[in-house]
């Protein structure tokens, strides 16, 4: 997992599909609409949401085997809860049609981050994680997009 602020997105060498990805999100204002939007195919695409927090209580903790995940919030701010796959409890098992396998959340005992605009969290295949986490004591309302790239085309990734 990387959480950085979008400025910095050049002290990672990823490669053009890295590139891709963050040129598309510095497209993005807090006014862009929800949807589906094709970056390259189905190799990098991004989905752009609203919702409102939540707790850790009503979600489960998931990951993807095929995606790497590259998240910013437009406007708002969410915390996220990440902990690695194979220290947690399956749930759901994997669906390779939708690329998700979700965990049972026992403790707070990952990290926790807050991604505001302005910083973004880059999200392995083997970082379970939990998003839509309220930053305070009150759900607020979020947009934000999701960039999916095929793990393959990561220049320097870590072995699973």
């Amino acid at each position: 997992m990387i959480i950085d602020r979008l400025e910095n997105k050049d002290l990672y060498p990823f490669g053009p599909a890295w590139n891709k990805a963050f040129a598309f999100l510095a497209s993005l204002t807090p006014q862009t609409a929800e949807g589906r939007y094709a970056i390259k195919g189905d190799d990098i695409f991004a989905i752009v949401m609203c919702y409102t927090t939540g707790t850790p209580e009503t979600s489960l903790l998931e990951s993807h085997r095929n995606y790497v995940d590259i998240q910013t919030v437009l406007d708002g701010a969410e915390r996220f809860e990440c902990a690695n796959r194979e220290d947690l409890s399956i749930e759901v098992f994997y669906d390779a049609a939708k690329d998700i396998e979700l965990y049972e959340r026992k403790s707070s005992r990952g990290i926790c981050a807050d991604i505001t605009p302005g910083t973004f969290i880059m999200l392995y295949p083997h970082d379970a994680h939990m998003a839509a986490l309220m930053t305070d004591d009150t759900p607020k309302q979020v947009k934000k997009v999701v960039v999916k790239v095929k793990a393959g085309l990561l220049e320097i990734l870590p072995k699973q």
